[in-house]
């Protein structure tokens, strides 16, 4: 694929001196040609040799945008969910001590258990799922939305999973029934560093939680960030974040074709995603699959591979865009209008400028 056939490129969320981020660790819906971002937005910093130019003396508070268009323009909304014992949302690892939810939560005061089942099958409910950190016992939550995220439920806690790593979570979850549902999460290694994707199940409608398995074997490096679908013979497919010690990244696949009790490897969709890796973001667009990634090592930019065979194949990297101004670039969420186009979204920054932020991509298969 090359640039011309990108439909468009739009801006979600763009002010000078805010740094907004990370769309993969919140969550993208989409219910027609109405589309739902949710991200963090804190403040640009002063270049300090860190990969990421924040400034970690601010909060990192949640936001979300809202298109109505099929993600050529997009308006700002609040996110009005309540957010535990702190302002920043799932991203303790970008802010000072004093900023983390983690010093100052207490799960057993602060999350409440849902009592209203979710309907997985419902168009209207989602599901945004959040986190403390990614190191250490990290704390983990979820929201529920059943009016197209104009107003959110929770915080809600995990019921049921007790794991000794914790559970640092991102919203990724495979649908089965009305209330059976498999949530791909992550959990630290046992020395405390991230992390290890695991399987967790729910059949009383995400009111409680019992562990599956473990995808894969802990690495030297991590794994995590899951992104998943189930696919057209009824197998679910998970694509996960991984990362050596050298810091190259890539992206594997674990298969389950019994609904999260086990899993296998299957392959390794991309074998590059550049400086210090980046986490994929999966859709089913008809009979394939489409597969969208940050790279981090020049030139810079949002690439994607398409599989026709549910998973087996993949093409060779398309690149969607390749004029971001360096590494600290991508976590996309991708969802498929009617019209079959695919909407990227994901966090950017461009040449000679500080901030980062929030774009949109329209693309086409072909």
């Amino acid at each position: 694929m090359s640039s011309g056939a990108v439909v468009a490129h739009a801006e979600v969320y763009r002010r000078r001196g805010n740094f907004a981020g990370w769309p993969a660790n919140y969550g993208l819906w989409n219910w027609g040609n109405e589309i739902v971002c949710v991200f963090a937005i804190g403040r640009v910093g002063s270049p300090d040799g860190n990969f990421h130019l924040e400034d970690p003396c601010h909060p990192f508070k949640p936001a979300q945008a809202r298109s109505i268009d099929g993600g050529r323009t997009w308006k700002q909304e609040q996110f009005n969910a309540l957010v535990p014992a702190a302002e920043t949302l799932s991203a303790d690892e970008h802010v000072d001590e004093t900023l983390k939810a983690r010093k100052t939560i207490v799960p057993a005061q602060d999350l409440q258990p849902l009592v209203e089942p979710v309907d997985f099958l419902d168009a209207e409910v989602i599901i945004l799922a959040a986190r403390t950190g990614i190191v250490g016992r990290p704390t983990s939550w979820f929201y529920v939305s059943r009016d197209r995220a104009h107003s959110w439920e929770g915080p809600f806690k995990f019921n049921g999973l007790e794991l000794a790593g914790g559970i640092s979570a991102r919203t990724d979850i495979v649908a089965l029934d009305h209330h059976d549902a498999l949530f791909l999460l992550t959990t630290t290694k046992d020395d405390g560093t991230e992390g290890r994707v695991f399987c967790a199940r729910t059949s009383d409608g995400a009111r409680s939680f019992q562990f599956q398995t473990f995808l894969g074997k802990a690495q030297g490096g991590y794994a995590i960030m899951p992104a998943s679908a189930r696919l057209l013979d009824g197998a679910v497919l998970t694509l996960v974040r991984c990362n050596d010690k050298g810091r190259r990244g890539w992206i594997d696949a674990y298969k389950s074709i019994d609904k999260g009790r086990t899993w296998t490897f299957a392959g390794r969709p991309v074998i590059d995603t550049g400086f210090m890796g980046n986490p994929p973001a999966l859709a089913q667009a008809g009979s394939r699959l489409v597969l969208t990634y940050g790279y981090r090592s020049f030139p810079f930019g949002i690439r994607a591979v398409i599989s026709s065979d549910n998973g087996t194949s993949w093409t060779a990297p398309l690149i969607i865009r390749d004029d971001g101004g360096g590494p600290d670039l991508g976590y996309p969420r991708t969802v498929v209008r009617p019209d079959g186009k695919i909407v990227a979204v994901y966090y950017f920054n461009c040449p000679k400028t500080d901030e980062r932020f929030i774009a949109a991509s329209v693309f086409q298969l072909v």
